[in-house]
Order: structure tokens, then sequence, then C-alpha cells
């Protein structure tokens, strides 16, 4: 089964909290206490986020963290990026060397077309997408889905 980390989902979540108000400074537990996650994983999510440059941190009174761009301009991709790395399924999709067999394998292609095509999606879908109640959100293009 195909899943992102479980931290990856609380900084989604994280980010989409963030993305409803972003004008608007939070501190660590703050954050914490509203989405009912723990302090320490919230801190240790806040400080990658901020490396990755997907936020921004004042400090003192009123101070806290917030996006560091418009919602719209943050993809889940980026926050997938931040927290696991680049979406690749497979250790060859992630580039060449990093498997002892790519060089014979008859199915690394596929599995590149595979990554991207998740990328491209996680990439299509902004925090403003995400932010969205749920009843907007069956406004937004799908993606192509197959029919049996």
């Amino acid at each position: 089964m195909l899943r992102i980390a479980k931290l990856t989902d609380y900084a989604t979540l994280l980010m989409v909290r963030l993305a409803r108000e972003p004008a608007h400074y939070f501190s660590a537990t703050q954050l914490a206490d509203e989405l009912g996650l723990p302090q320490p994983t919230v801190a240790k999510l806040l400080k990658r986020l901020l490396r990755a440059q997907l936020l921004a941190s004042v400090r003192g009174a009123g101070g806290g963290y917030s996006l560091a761009h418009a919602p719209h301009a943050i993809s889940v991709a980026d926050v997938v990026n931040a927290i696991e790395g680049p979406v690749a399924l497979t250790e060859c999709a992630r580039g060449k060397g990093n498997c002892s067999l790519e060089r014979n394998c008859a199915t690394r292609a596929n599995w590149q077309l595979i990554s991207r095509a998740v990328r491209v999606a996680l990439e299509a879908v902004s925090l403003a997408d995400m932010a969205l109640p749920r009843m907007q959100m069956s406004r937004m293009p799908r993606l192509q889905e197959k029919t049996p």
C-alpha cells in the first residue's frame, strides 16, 4: 500500500490551518492545542517547514509562524518534499545510481513515469485548494479517472 508518512499528513494539516488565516502568526503551542497534535511533533514539523522556506517566523510577543508564500503558491508536493523529500515511489525513480539493478531493469522507466504522475497530481493541489470547505472541493478540476 502506498501511503504518505504520518508526519507528512500532520504537516499538511498544519499548513492548511495556516492557509486559512495567512496573515496571522500562530505559536507552536497554539497550533498543537488547536489541532490536537503533540507539541514536540508540531515544533519538529514547523522547523522542517521553516527550513524548506514554506514558513516565516517572527520572535517575540505576537510572533509565531505563518506561511512564507500565498496559500495558492504552495502545493501539497511542496509540503511532501519538505518532510519526506522528493516524490519517488521506487529507488530508481529518485535518480540514477540508487539501485544496483537499474542497468538491466525492465520496469524502471515505467516507475519513473508513475512517480512523475503522482508528483504532478500533488503539484496540482495547493494549500488554498486544501483549505476549501469540502463541498467546494467538488468544483475543483478532477484528474481523469480510468474506468474499468
